[in-house]
């Protein structure tokens, strides 16, 4: 058991799970858009459906959707942040399945791009995004997560994986999902640090990459310590 086991992630309160969590989930969600949201609807799934509104679920999701980290004052404020940033936010219950009880559906539009992103907080700030669009992927906040929809094409992975080594980067997970065979695909790529502008760019322009992202770290690394 680590310390932050004990104490919780450094945070706007009350809680780890329902406001830490709650605010990374968003985050990571606000930056699988190339720009500012404009419009943001939450589906709340079991204790965040029951008790999340008492624990500042509500404003944490909104927090983390204008780019805000836990620890960020502007949670206490949010809406009026949204409303000051011209972000329409709409909250709803929903039953997501078999999740964990603190789980969230995130729909975020900005002009024409839209994102649909499901993931579960996990108690002590820790989160899961195990949804992008419908495909299941698997990632964590805890490292720079590279997202890569492509067409499933013989060679893929092992080309996007060259690419990530020879830009001297570290693989720290890779899931991958796809449709069908030969339609579209997902992976979702943890790795030790961010990939230099010049390797992103030529993942962008391979011929069978439709959609690509790199996503930031959004937990301590004293978090990502306890995790393991």
């Amino acid at each position: 058991m680590g310390l932050l086991d004990v104490i919780g992630p450094i945070m706007v309160g009350p809680s780890s799970s329902h406001t830490a969590g709650a605010c990374r989930l968003a985050l990571l969600a606000r930056h699988t858009l190339s720009s500012p949201p404009t419009a943001a609807r939450f589906a709340l799934h079991g204790s965040f459906a029951k008790t999340g509104k008492g624990h500042g679920t509500d404003l944490a999701l909104v927090a983390g959707t204008l780019g805000a980290a836990p620890d960020d004052p502007v949670i206490a404020r949010a809406f009026d942040a949204a409303r000051e940033a011209g972000l329409e936010v709409s909250f709803q219950v929903a039953d997501l399945g078999d999740v964990h009880p603190n789980t969230v559906r995130i729909e975020l539009e900005a002009g024409d791009e839209h994102v649909r992103v499901i993931g579960s907080s996990l108690g002590g700030g820790l989160v899961r995004v195990f949804d992008v669009d419908g495909f299941r992927i698997d990632f964590s906040g805890a490292h720079h997560t590279l997202l890569v929809r492509h067409v499933d094409t013989p060679g893929v992975i092992a080309r996007v994986a060259r690419v990530i080594a020879d830009d001297d980067v570290n693989v720290a997970t890779l899931v991958s999902a796809r449709r069908k065979r030969g339609g579209d695909a997902m992976m979702s790529i943890e790795v030790d640090r961010a990939l230099s502008d010049p390797a992103f760019a030529y993942l962008a322009h391979l011929r069978y990459v439709n959609w690509l992202r790199l996503l930031p770290e959004v937990m301590h690394a004293e978090t990502d310590e306890a995790a393991a």
